[in-house]
Parts: C-alpha cells; sequence; structure tokens
C-alpha cells in the first residue's frame, strides 16, 4: 500500500473522499509538478474537473503549453478516480496511452473526467463475467467554454477482480521461479 493510499484510508475515517480525493493530488508533489489543479470533485467521485494555467512553469520554447504538462496534468486521474469508485475488489492500472496534440495552447486549459453509472455497472458486469477487461477512456482538454480541444489522451485501463488478479500474479510467479 503506498503512502498515498495510506493516508487516504486514515482521512477517510473524517474527510469526505470528495476532499481527500482533491487536495489528495493538489498537495501531491508528483501532481504538482504537472502544474495542474483539481478544481472540481463530485460527491460519489464520478466527476472530476481539473485546471491547467498556463504559466512560465509550463510554457516551452514557442510560448504554447508544453505537451508533458498537458499529458501529465491528465495522465493519472481516470485509473485512481476509478480504483476509488469501484472499491476494494477490483484492480485497477494504466495499460497505455496515446496523446494527440491538436493545437498549441497559449490559454488556461481544463479537462473534466466522468463515469457514469451506467459506465460502472457495465465494467462490474463484465469483469464479473471475464475476470479481466480493458476499457479506454478519452479526455479532452480544452479551453474554458469547452469549444476548443487543443489535446486529447485516450487511456487504456485494465480491471480485474481482485482475487483473479492475485491468483494469475502468483501463478506467472511459480511458473517464473519453477
Amino acid at each position: 500500500m503506498s503512502i498515498y493510499q495510506r493516508l487516504a484510508k486514515i482521512s477517510a475515517k473524517i474527510i469526505p473522499q470528495k476532499k481527500i480525493f482533491k487536495h489528495g493530488f493538489n498537495l501531491s508533489p508528483m501532481y504538482r509538478r504537472s502544474t495542474a489543479r483539481v478544481i472540481d470533485v463530485s460527491d460519489d467521485l464520478h466527476e472530476v474537473r481539473v485546471k491547467l494555467k498556463i504559466s512560465w512553469k509550463n510554457r516551452n520554447y514557442v510560448n504554447s503549453i508544453f505537451g508533458g504538462s498537458m499529458f501529465s496534468a491528465v495522465d493519472p486521474i481516470p485509473m485512481i478516480q476509478l480504483i476509488h469508485i469501484l472499491g476494494p475488489d477490483y484492480v485497477v492500472w494504466d495499460k497505455s496511452a496515446e496523446v494527440r496534440f491538436k493545437r498549441p495552447a497559449k490559454e488556461h486549459l481544463y479537462a473534466q473526467f466522468t463515469y457514469t453509472e451506467e459506465e460502472v455497472v457495465d465494467i462490474k458486469r463484465q469483469v464479473a463475467a471475464h475476470q479481466e477487461i480493458e476499457i479506454h477512456k478519452l479526455t479532452a482538454l480544452t479551453n474554458h467554454q469547452g469549444d476548443t480541444v487543443f489535446c486529447e489522451v485516450n487511456k487504456l485501463i485494465y480491471v480485474a477482480d481482485k482475487s483473479f488478479y492475485r491468483e494469475k500474479r502468483k501463478r506467472k510467479t511459480e511458473k517464473n521461479h519453477g
């Protein structure tokens, strides 16, 4: 269990989960370096909104937001969001990401991460049927109005039943050492 998971577990006894999620990201050194900030989280964690301000810390050679800052602003959110939504009976991992830069960003950017209730029910149903699945989540970095897309990140996320995943890892370890 990571330091972030331990802090979240302890804090959850006295602080609402949405506040832990928001402030946990905004205070964590790994996310702060992206220069983005989580600005809103729904009570059920199904919606998260992020703002990436353009500043001297993330401007590139041509005076637009550095592509690495755009990617790192959105990279961890869908996986960690889904971990918290699904709960402790599931394993969730990022498998891959595809980044498509659409245009130079010379203004603040925003991203919204949403898991619908139907999507969550479908993920649980598919995992119950297949033990492990992969899902795609597409996130767009847009202007404040949401009408101009500067960057899209398509994440491939692995989701498995925790007991299935442990057994799979155990078999793999035995095979490699046996």
